[in-house]
């Protein structure tokens, strides 16, 4: 299995971290992107580096790299998770403007019909917000704020955030028990 993971510079890395390091736990092929603004998150709201997360993917490649096996069509994978997924990216995906290479990656995802999945982080939703959003769920992209599910119990944030990379990793046919099952 190959999927390409993106982070943003949405508040929020912790989903793509912790994304990472479960898909490299089930030894899944990952081909992770950072953009600029998604580095210094990482390096805001973690004790996490960059480089870390390059040493847990299986490919890396900066957001410029625009000729990355990502940005083609013949690039064969089971699916694109972005996490977390920026206003700004959300909409330069809707509007299909490919100028970095996790917009031109997640273009490719929408019109080869594979899995793409954003986690949007901002609150509260403009109605732009929303409205790009609708568009690009009209097209298939799966969109999944991370909303906690209260019904686990976290005790943790860390809870809160294996609740919902659980369920991306739900979408993507991957096994795991981050999630509480309800009964």
């Amino acid at each position: 299995m190959r999927i390409v993971v993106a982070i943003t510079g949405a508040s929020g890395a912790i989903y793509g971290i912790t994304l990472l390091e479960e898909l490299e736990k089930r030894e899944v092929e990952t081909h992770l992107i950072i953009s600029a603004w998604g580095k210094k998150i990482i390096e805001l709201e973690t004790t996490h580096s960059p480089a870390y997360l390059s040493k847990r993917a299986t490919f890396s490649y900066g957001d410029e790299e625009m000729a990355a096996p990502p940005a083609s069509g013949s690039f064969l994978h089971q699916g694109m998770v972005i996490a977390p997924c920026s206003m700004k990216t959300l909409a330069a995906i809707a509007h299909g403007w490919a100028e970095s290479l996790i917009t031109r990656a997640a273009d490719v995802t929408i019109k080869e019909k594979r899995p793409l999945i954003l986690l949007p982080r901002e609150t509260p939703f403009s109605p732009i917000h929303l409205e790009n959003m609708l568009k690009l769920a009209r097209l298939g992209v799966t969109i999944m704020p991370p909303v906690p599910a209260f019904y686990a119990r976290p005790e943790t944030i860390q809870d809160l955030v294996n609740q919902t990379v659980g369920r991306v990793l739900d979408l993507l046919d991957l096994e795991n028990n981050l999630v509480r099952r309800w009964t």
